[in-house]
């Protein structure tokens, strides 16, 4: 009996044990496979990027070699710098470099690409290359030359060395120090270089893209828990009963606030406020919203009447959007007749009876001004930039409004909304010069309903 068993089981054990055996192999070979192909992937991104920063270098120095007041050969050569330095910054972001301080450089890469992008794309003839950006060009010319090197030192250990990239990876993923790590140091050494570089003025349009919006013109002395929590009930407006918590946030920090948290009976209102002047920035009721009953247009003008309880006069809305039973509102201050966009408030309606469920402040906090604005009168008139529109444009509407440009700075434009191509569109044509500020299409986002 045993020996029948055994002659059974003995060819059935050999048979799974040989599967496994085979299954085992398989596996490994799957997962070498794809081992190396990461690892040459990580080879090729970091040799492309070697090469694109000699690219970079060698471009910088055509741009220094022509004439100053060339139109032509600076146009090109600082668009090849722009794309050279976006594909610099793509292979950047293939290797594995999460983990490691390389932020300077890329910081470094980003704020080139902004630079030569938006100085390729100007008019030469009314703005030259000023003496302050040639003084950039020649420091980015050397900077950019070092970097080139640094990497060339290390991409030559790498080749000469056999090193590996997925040695590098496994480093940083599980922070122990690898046995080779000259591919870390020399990365580290180039961030280190890169961040001693004095830093340039690279004037108003980049430096717009990367300064932090300051609340240091926030007016009004800084409020306690105490007044949060008288302006928490005011404006919650959840009856004499309602109970607040308020929570200090960013002590210490120049982005000091207060979240406040009434509760009502049946309905719970958080709020965020400024410490600076008690500026209420944001306001968000958790009601159950139900099923549809107020039209669009009576919503948009609850959300008017809801400004104006709270205290936002002159308010005039721009933009609607329905998603689902909510809808969502965009008003601007209108001054004189002139639409102010960076004063920009968002209300969200609930369409089952039109009371407001949230509110977006910041933008308006930040930017409105306590005494008018001074708009100058347009230089051009209606007619004069509405030549320059595109002819095929199906005009919907036109309005004065006042917005900020590429370079941060507010200009006085004419809107224009209307069709062309079977879209919708909003165009900004500065009302002094008729030239294009900004273009956008208005997208219905999924799930929306345009008004």
């Amino acid at each position: 009996m045993y020996k029948r068993m055994s002659a059974v089981l003995f060819p059935l054990t050999l048979i799974l044990l040989i599967g496994a055996l085979v299954w085992g192999y398989q596996e490994n070979q799957e997962k070498n496979a794809v081992l190396l192909k990461a690892e040459n992937q990580y080879q090729r991104s970091f040799h492309d990027l070697s090469y694109h920063m000699e690219r970079l270098h060698g471009e910088l120095g055509n741009v220094l070699a022509v004439s100053s007041t060339s139109d032509g050969m600076h146009r090109k050569s600082l668009t090849n710098v722009w794309r050279i330095t976006s594909q610099a910054q793509s292979e950047i972001n293939q290797l594995p470099l999460t983990l490691l301080p390389f932020s300077k450089t890329e910081e470094f890469l980003s704020k080139i690409s902004n630079f030569s992008y938006k100085a390729a794309v100007r008019d030469y003839k009314t703005k030259p290359i000023s003496d302050g950006e040639m003084k950039n060009l020649k420091a980015l010319y050397k900077n950019s030359g070092e970097i080139s090197k640094n990497l060339q030192e290390v991409q030559h250990k790498v080749i000469t060395n056999h090193l590996r990239w997925m040695d590098v990876e496994s480093a940083l993923a599980t922070e122990k120090k690898a046995e080779d790590n000259t591919i870390i140091d020399g990365f580290k050494t180039v961030d280190k270089r890169v961040s001693a570089y004095p830093e340039l003025n690279w004037g108003p349009s980049v430096a717009s893209v990367y300064n932090k919006r300051a609340v240091k013109k926030l007016n009004g002395p800084p409020v306690s828990p105490e007044d949060i929590r008288r302006k928490a009930l005011k404006y919650a407006d959840l009856g004499s009963g309602a109970k607040v918590h308020v929570t200090e946030n960013g002590k210490g920090t120049e982005w000091e606030s207060y979240t406040a948290t009434v509760s009502g009976a049946n309905e719970i209102v958080s709020m965020d406020f400024t410490k600076k002047g008690g500026l209420l920035i944001s306001y968000h009721n958790d009601r159950e919203v139900g099923a549809p009953k107020v039209s669009m247009d009576d919503a948009v003008v609850k959300a008017g009447e809801f400004l104006k309880r709270k205290g936002y006069s002159n308010m005039t809305p721009v933009s609607a959007d329905r998603y689902g039973n909510m809808g969502n509102f965009t008003f601007v201050t209108k001054q004189n007749g002139v639409l102010i966009y960076p004063e920009k408030i968002t209300v969200r309606v609930g369409l089952d009876n039109g009371h407001a469920t949230g509110f977006q402040s910041s933008d308006y906090v930040n930017e409105h001004q306590e005494k008018n604005r001074k708009i100058t009168k347009p230089r051009m008139s209606l007619a004069e930039v509405r030549k320059k529109l595109n002819p095929d444009l199906r005009e919907t509407y036109n309005r004065l409004a006042l917005i900020e440009n590429d370079e941060g700075q507010e200009v006085l434009t004419y809107e224009f909304g209307g069709r062309i191509n079977g879209s919708k569109y909003r165009l900004y044509l500065n009302a002094d010069t008729g030239i294009e500020e900004s273009v956008e299409e208005i997208r219905t986002p999924s799930g929306a309903q345009k008004k």
